[in-house]
């Protein structure tokens, strides 16, 4: 089962904006997408409100995991961890 530790890399952490993107992007893998905070359960990361009630903040460390066996399953985490650790409020587009 691949997982992946992430920093949250957006000093305004994980508001409404990036979250939507992060849901959105993990609702479009070809795997299911868990995130956690460690200690915590883990929620759909393509669930937007799921998201949310994780109250990221800029440095916190979010879990990514999945159980599939999929070809594509890092692939799909390594996606979504460089979407955490960039800084959402850059100005780059995202």
């Amino acid at each position: 089962m691949p997982r992946l530790l992430v920093s949250v890399g957006s000093p305004a952490g994980l508001h409404t904006r990036p979250a939507a993107l992060f849901a959105r992007t993990a609702a479009r893998q070809p795997v299911r997408v868990t995130v956690r905070k460690p200690g915590r359960n883990p929620v759909d990361a393509g669930s937007l409100l799921a998201v949310l009630t994780l109250a990221a903040c800029y440095g916190d460390i979010l879990e990514l995991a999945t159980d599939s066996d999929h070809a594509h399953a890092q692939a799909a985490l390594d996606e979504l961890a460089g979407l955490l650790g960039g800084d959402f409020d850059s100005g780059d587009g995202r």
